[in-house]
Order: structure tokens, then sequence, then C-alpha cells
């Protein structure tokens, strides 16, 4: 019988914009003048939001009952998608998490 080393790699993040999301909680948000500096104490990653308006969407997703509510409320309307895929990026970097 031979033993074999399989790793089993967690699923990437889904990210489903009518879910309810936030910052991770093991992510720390530091304002800077390009935008913010995003750090995930767990995984030791470091990521840069290039855009306010996308720091000022990042930050408020808590108050608001789903991703989608918080882009149609904060996002103007020919920007909204470029701003579901950024959201989707962040949330496979888990710099975002379902709540």
């Amino acid at each position: 019988m031979s033993v074999t080393d399989e790793r089993v790699e967690a699923p990437a993040r889904e990210f489903d914009p009518d879910r309810a999301w936030g910052v991770h909680p093991q992510v720390a948000l530091r304002d800077e003048s390009f935008g913010a500096l995003a750090y995930h104490y767990g995984t030791r990653r470091l990521l840069f939001l290039k855009s306010r308006p996308l720091v000022d969407l990042v930050s408020a997703l808590d108050r608001f009952e789903s991703a989608t509510a918080a882009i149609e409320s904060l996002v103007p309307e020919n920007e909204r998608a470029q701003y579901t895929r950024a959201l989707a990026r962040l949330a496979k970097s888990e710099v975002i998490d379902a709540r």
C-alpha cells in the first residue's frame, strides 16, 4: 500500500454580490493619499486599494444588506460593473468576507 501526499486546496472564495459583505475581521485598512493599504494579519498579505471611491465602498459594505445595494447606493451607474469586479477580487484575496 502506498501513501500519496495529496494537498487539498481551499476553494476560492466565490463572490455573490447579493450577499452581505464586510471587511474581513483580520484586515486593517490604512488611509493613504492614493486610497488605502489593506493588510491581512492572517495571511500577512498587503494590498493596495488605489481609489478613494473603492475604499469608501469597501468601508461601507457592512452598512448594507448586500454588496449590490452598496454599489447601487455609492457607485455611478456606468461604473458599477467595474466595482463589482473589484469586490470579487477583494473577496478572493480575503480583504472582504461574507457576513
